[in-house]
């Protein structure tokens, strides 16, 4: 059997397994798109020219330019990848899933992670209701679009990049006269969990939730193992953008930014931060936006490397190439993420991630959960740290928009 059909045939078992899920991500995104996506009412403003090249201050930066023609030049002489055909990727499950579930804004994974775990409780629930959207503030409105433009709330005013940390009441309290099912499920929740901490939504809210959190993590536990083995995950992710015909410079000062508020979080040097300035930091614009890029880099570097393992889904939805893909969807600062980008970036660097789900679906029984997904990297468990562990990094997916959980 061809590598093509073994691929096929893995996907087919593992949506049949999947279909309670996907049937939620399909209605999200059937949601979503029946209007636009709109912009942020305060447009980013453009990300500084890199202090390495000190060029003259220019309304439009160059780096999201640069990245375009790096991804153009990588692509040069290739062909352009013929569409899979839908039948052909989805087999049986294409009746339960169309392909634009495998497509939503952290649509949970359920389509792509080849080591999937988790689900949530309440497995086989299959029913998929509108979901509601009765938040105080403009940062879901901006992110990714809007579900169920009719529940939202008045637009508030713009949150920083990353929030405060919050109580959960504070979640318990915008939905207290919203769907009786949603207000279960956020008792369900505070079992679990005791805090949040809100980002802005203006598409990168995905990579700001996991900038913040992984930051944090090394801050409060100081593990220096594990900053040691993303260090060299860190150098896999520049050999394969180099490889990929990327030029060094497009994509250096993202990569020296990250790294140096990585060792700025560990304790005992001169440049050693703490909670409070760690907060400032991700703040700060040119920091934040560049850690972004860093994070839209390495996903995008992963996809292209395991293009055979991602072709179909970004093919059959896209009709585009996967570098095309990537020029578009991946890379520009302001574009959605979906549950592409998240298995992407996790298994670029080795980190697991977990989302919970916080929608109106319930079970045929009457039983309510808050459905989970866990993305496991596909790295050996052998080179301990991060890969080897439970996820540590949590985040609250609400339809086009990431918060950050805190356990209890």
């Amino acid at each position: 059997m061809s590598s093509t059909l073994i691929q096929i045939e893995r996907w087919r078992a593992y949506l049949r397994e999947n279909r309670a899920l996907i049937s939620h991500l399909r209605r999200d995104l059937g949601g979503r798109r029946r209007e636009k996506r709109k912009t942020s009412t305060e447009p980013n403003p453009p990300l500084p020219p890199s202090p390495s090249r000190t060029p003259e201050p220019e309304p439009n930066p160059p780096h999201a330019k640069l990245a375009r023609e790096a991804a153009d030049a990588s692509a040069a002489g290739a062909d352009a990848a013929a569409p899979v055909p839908e039948e052909a990727v989805m087999g049986e499950a294409a009746a339960a899933a169309a392909p634009e579930a495998l497509l939503v804004e952290g649509g949970g994974g359920e389509g792509m992670n080849p080591n999937p775990s988790g689900g949530g409780g309440g497995g086989g629930c299959s029913e998929s209701v509108s979901v509601e959207l009765s938040m105080g503030g403009d940062y879901y409105h901006s992110c990714c679009g809007d579900a169920d433009l009719d529940l939202r709330a008045p637009e508030g005013p713009k949150l920083p990049y990353v929030g405060d940390k919050e109580p959960l009441s504070t979640l318990a309290a915008e939905f207290q006269s919203g769907s009786p099912i949603l207000q279960e499920k956020i008792k369900l929740l505070g079992e679990q969990y005791d805090a949040l901490r809100r980002t802005r939504g203006d598409g990168n809210c995905f990579y700001r939730s996991f900038m913040f959190s992984y930051l944090e993590h090394i801050l409060e536990t100081q593990d220096k193992s594990e900053v040691d083995r993303i260090l060299k995950k860190i150098e896999q992710c520049k050999r394969t953008l180099v490889d990929l015909g990327y030029i060094e410079f497009t994509f250096e000062d993202f990569f020296s930014i990250f790294i140096d508020q990585l060792e700025s979080v560990l304790q005992g040097h001169e440049t050693s931060i703490g909670a409070e300035e760690l907060l400032e930091r991700t703040r700060d614009q040119m920091v934040s936006d560049y850690v972004v890029m860093f994070f839209r880099f390495v996903t995008s570097g992963e996809i292209q490397r395991r293009a055979e393992f991602f072709e179909p889904f970004i093919s059959g939805l896209t009709n585009s190439t996967v570098v095309q893909f990537c020029k578009a969807s991946v890379e520009p600062m302001g574009e959605e993420s979906d549950h592409v980008h998240i298995i992407a970036l996790s298994d670029a660097l080795g980190v697991p991630i977990r989302v919970m789900y916080l929608d109106r679906s319930s079970c045929d029984a009457g039983n309510i959960s808050v459905n989970h997904h866990d993305f496991i990297p596909e790295a050996n468990s052998s080179e301990g740290g991060a890969a080897a562990e439970k996820p540590y990094i949590t985040l609250l997916y609400r339809p086009g928009h990431y918060d950050i959980l805190y356990p209890k």
